[in-house]
């Protein structure tokens, strides 16, 4: 199925809550929503739905425009942040209500097998409201999974489970994604999220898409300063610098020699020279500074702020002669607060970004 948003936006009195925008999510595969919370994934998924009609735009499906059609003609599954089961049903006729519309055979297999695949497969004689939140919430995914909906939307559908659950149930959905033909909308707020699942990804930042493409491609090229920002977790270290003849200059006085391309399509400059001594960012992802030097690395000098440890990886907050900076360094480290601390980087581990903000530079990707 394709589904198409024509130029869709939404207003909600004087507030807009999503900007003309036009997307078409890739058909038969995964497209995650990532952005902030109030970034829009919600508002644009209860449009996708039928739940709520655009301000202005057409939705399509198959070319066929659905705009006027409420979620109760669409083949649409959906599932919330905020569980919903059928409180009267047991956890096996829950997800088995869509396969029984359908006339399916073998349904206690297919109910077996979903609810295994889920880790509920030992609460199928139990009604939702004997269960926890967690356990809740994958009872409602069960069942949408069930329904095998051309369009299946899915908003933050982990959001409500501990770590190591949702670490475990992202790799589930991946397969289950995989196995099934429908057109898939995950929202979420996490970048590792958008990376794992895979497929396509739309950015989006206070109602507005600022980017979509293969996950990986708007991983490794985010388009803007936006893009990189929200596509980065702990976010991206900017630095402002200048533009020099050589490469780039850091604000400590430490040069990045990188080939910049003398002009930039809808830059700051467009069709021309940058001239010397223009403004422009850098942007250093907090995995790119290690603790070892490496030959050509640039050094940053500074002084430990906070040191957090998040599985096996400390992250580590600096201010450091270019600014504050966020490193997340591998293994479990102490460092005194406070403390002198040097941290390290290859220069063409860089990116930047022009003064309109746009992609100048980005590191190569590794094949």
């Amino acid at each position: 199925m394709q589904l198409a948003l024509d130029g869709i936006s939404k207003k909600m009195g004087s507030e807009t809550w999503l900007y003309e925008m036009s997307l078409r999510p890739r058909a038969g595969a995964v497209t995650v929503l990532l952005g902030a919370t109030l970034a829009g994934k919600t508002s644009l998924m209860r449009i996708m739905a039928g739940l709520d009609a655009p301000s202005a735009g057409k939705v399509l499906v198959d070319d066929y425009d659905v705009t006027g059609k409420s979620v109760r003609h669409r083949n649409v599954a959906m599932v919330y942040q905020q569980f919903i089961n059928y409180p009267s049903f047991t956890v096996a006729q829950n997800i088995a209500s869509p396969l029984k519309l359908r006339g399916e055979k073998n349904i206690a297999a297919q109910v077996q097998t979903l609810a295994d695949k889920l880790h509920i497969g030992m609460f199928l004689d139990r009604l939702p409201a004997e269960l926890s939140g967690g356990q809740q919430q994958r009872v409602a995914l069960a069942r949408a999974l069930a329904k095998n909906a051309p369009l299946m939307l899915l908003d933050e559908p982990l959001v409500n489970l501990d770590y190591k659950l949702r670490e475990e149930l992202r790799e589930e959905l991946g397969s289950l994604f995989a196995s099934r033909d429908s057109t898939i909308v995950y929202a979420t707020t996490e970048p590792g999220e958008a990376l794992l699942l895979g497929g396509y990804t739309a950015v989006l930042d206070r109602g507005e898409l600022l980017q979509y493409g293969p996950a990986t491609d708007v991983f490794n090229f985010p388009s803007s300063v936006r893009v990189a920002r929200a596509f980065s977790d702990p976010p991206m270290n900017f630095v402002k610098a200048l533009r020099t003849g050589a490469g780039v200059q850091l604000p400590s006085g430490e040069v990045l020699s990188l080939p910049l391309p003398e002009s930039v399509t809808g830059g700051a400059y467009p069709g021309g020279a940058y001239p010397g001594g223009a403004d422009i960012t850098v942007g250093l992802r907090a995995s790119a500074l290690r603790l070892q030097a490496r030959e050509g690395d640039i050094a940053l000098h500074g002084n430990v702020q906070l040191a957090e440890i998040s599985g096996s990886d400390t992250f580590v907050h600096m201010t450091s002669d270019i600014g504050d900076v966020v490193a997340q360094v591998t293994g479990v480290h102490h460092f005194d607060i406070n403390a002198p601390l040097v941290l390290y980087f290859t220069p063409a581990m860089a990116f930047v970004f022009d003064a309109a903000d746009s992609l100048l530079y980005a590191p190569k990707r590794k094949h």
